[in-house]
């Protein structure tokens, strides 16, 4: 095996972020939207006309939500050397790595919504998604060692330094704006499914939901 054209491909897809995955978001948030309404049914607000009174009974009810998930594959690189210099080691490693985007709706009042009478339309200001700590697959993990003579301690030292900088590569990863915006993307969806439900049933068939992050502009 071409030791040199395996490290080129490592090093490539270092650079990019491996495949990104989205569940099906949609689906989710019509079944979530679904739920939402038969516990609005059961518990929501006395004053069925006021629709911010009903969204915020559907916020209490989703609580913290999750979004969005990603899959990445941070490669990292680590190097050992011991007996001054003379005994030499490094590892690459492909440590697949996931991380989940949230909301939390436990932080919605009544100031994130204004609500429009006259064109029966709700706008929502979300608070910024939060991205979970890099959960590391390391039994999916793959390496490739370089060196003569690699100890049972130096690949240890590797192993834990690969998983180091792994967790700090996904970090970056995670904050891509390409998957920021992807999130952000999931989190409007189904906030807006998750409200539409019980406003058209609190006597607002005709209801519209505008759902932005804080600093955005409703579109």
């Amino acid at each position: 095996m071409d030791q040199r054209r395996i490290d080129s491909a490592e090093r490539s897809n270092a650079r990019a972020i491996a495949r990104q995955f989205a569940l099906p978001w949609y689906l989710f948030a019509a079944a979530l939207a679904l739920a939402t309404w038969a516990l609005w049914r059961a518990f929501g607000p006395a004053s069925y006309g006021d629709p911010l009174a009903t969204s915020l009974t559907a916020f209490e009810k989703a609580n913290r939500l999750t979004v969005f998930s990603a899959q990445l594959a941070p490669v990292v690189a680590a190097d050992d050397e011991r007996l001054m210099g003379l005994i030499k080691s490094r590892q690459i490693a492909v440590i697949p790595a996931r991380v989940d985007y949230t909301l939390d709706l436990s932080k919605m009042t009544r100031t994130n919504m204004v609500w429009d009478e006259q064109a029966q339309r709700l706008t929502v200001t979300l608070p910024a998604l939060t991205v979970s700590r890099p959960n590391l697959d390391e039994g999916r993990a793959q390496y490739l060692r370089e060196g003569v003579w690699i100890t049972r301690t130096a690949q240890d030292e590797l192993t834990r330094a690969n998983t180091r900088l792994a967790e700090q590569q996904a970090v970056q990863q995670a904050s891509n704006p390409v998957l920021l915006n992807l999130a952000r993307a999931a989190a409007k969806d189904a906030v807006r499914q998750n409200l539409s439900a019980p406003l058209k049933v609190s006597g607002h068939p005709q209801a519209t939901v505008i759902v932005r992050f804080e600093g955005e502009t409703a579109q």
